[in-house]
């Protein structure tokens, strides 16, 4: 099992496939990285190296909180950023989470998928599938 340890002591694991440009993808709360299979494996094969990995206290990760705040992080963000959330998510409404985020990381782009749920990333595997990689493209 691959994992990093942090200053803390916390272990976090994580996923790292494929070779090429590297994409970083960041789970919703309560899921695991395993939410992004889908998407890794697809990328992977387009050549792209992917990562992922388990929140604290989420998955195969250490328990340091379920909630955290990234807000000083997000504003740090200096890469080019997909934010992608269902308008229908009933565990982590839209508005309180990747709207919030969004306005944070300086030149984010944003896709909401209307009537979608917490799980789109199984649920609408092809078009988060399709719409990764046309921002990856552009």
């Amino acid at each position: 099992m691959s994992t990093i340890t942090t200053k803390d002591g916390t272990e976090i694991y994580y996923k790292d496939w494929g070779e090429g440009p590297v994409v970083t993808f960041s789970h919703g709360w309560p899921l695991s990285a395993d939410a992004w299979d889908g998407q890794m494996l697809f990328l992977a094969q387009k050549g792209f190296r992917v990562v992922a990995h388990d929140r604290r206290g989420h998955g195969r990760s250490s328990q340091a909180f379920s909630e955290t705040d990234f807000t000083e992080d997000l504003k740090k963000f200096d890469v080019p950023t997909l934010v992608m959330h269902g308008e229908d998510d009933q565990i982590v409404p839209v508005k309180d989470a990747a709207k919030k985020s969004a306005r944070l990381i300086k030149g984010a782009k944003e896709i909401y998928y209307p009537g979608a749920s917490h799980g789109l990333t199984a649920t609408l595997q092809d078009q988060v599938n399709a719409d990764l990689l046309a921002f990856l493209k552009s």
